[in-house]
């Protein structure tokens, strides 16, 4: 059976354009084209999945994404026009899993998508990650490259874990600090930045891949 997505968009160019690409990947569509139809739709008949603008003409995309949080754990995916920065953070923050700015890539968009779902679908309790030759032993608090040791610190290694658990997912400087140094760090964006780097240095070697990915002024995601 397909999955279902809820397309929320006042515009019916986007609708049109995004009916057609989840379509294509085989995907059911349900469009609304305000919040309020949005939270009716999917109060009647919840989706697999949200794809939801950010200004929307009787509402805020953000509070529809509240709205959804406070009940399901559905992966929602934002839509932001490019620059509107704040807005994607506070989107994040109010439990979106990823934000596709607009004008989107179709091939980035259902990658997005695909990535959520499976995130949706995995087992919270996973014992390790893998990503190409790193291995995440998250109940060990080991990790390998290439069958040697990789040795983190307490810190790096919370950072690390935290990343990789939420695999795929833009996780905003507030949300990363917030988890891994606590309540009173959420500000501290420059110690989130060091460690990162150190983090980086240990895992991802000259030349080799890179699994942790900067969202430039917003966050980080690991990609396996």
């Amino acid at each position: 059976m397909s999955q279902r997505v809820l397309v929320c968009d006042d515009e019916m160019q986007i609708r049109r354009a995004l009916r057609v690409v989840l379509k294509d990947a085989g995907f059911e569509v349900t469009e609304t084209a305000n919040a309020q139809e949005a939270l009716d739709a999917v109060s009647v008949r919840p989706p697999d999945a949200a794809i939801i603008d950010l200004l929307l003409p009787d509402g805020d995309g953000i509070e529809v994404c509240r709205n959804i949080r406070s009940w399901s754990e559905m992966p929602i995916l934002v839509l932001s026009a490019v620059g509107e920065e704040d807005q994607k953070v506070r989107a994040l923050e109010a439990g979106a899993d990823d934000y596709v700015p607009k004008p989107f890539g179709p091939r980035e968009l259902v990658a997005r998508l695909k990535a959520a779902l499976r995130r949706a679908g995995d087992d919270a309790d996973e014992p390790t990650v893998t990503a190409g030759d790193l291995i995440i032993d998250l109940a060990a608090h080991t990790v390998g490259r290439d069958g040697e040791d990789v040795h983190l610190t307490p810190i790096e290694f919370r950072l690390l874990s935290t990343l990789a658990r939420n695999r795929g997912r833009l996780m905003t400087h507030r949300a990363l600090l917030t988890e891994v140094w606590g309540p009173g760090w959420e500000d501290d964006t420059q110690t989130l930045r060091t460690h990162i780097a150190n983090l980086r240095r240990k895992i991802e070697p000259a030349g080799g891949p890179r699994y942790i990915r900067t969202d430039p002024g917003i966050g980080y995601r690991f990609e396996v």
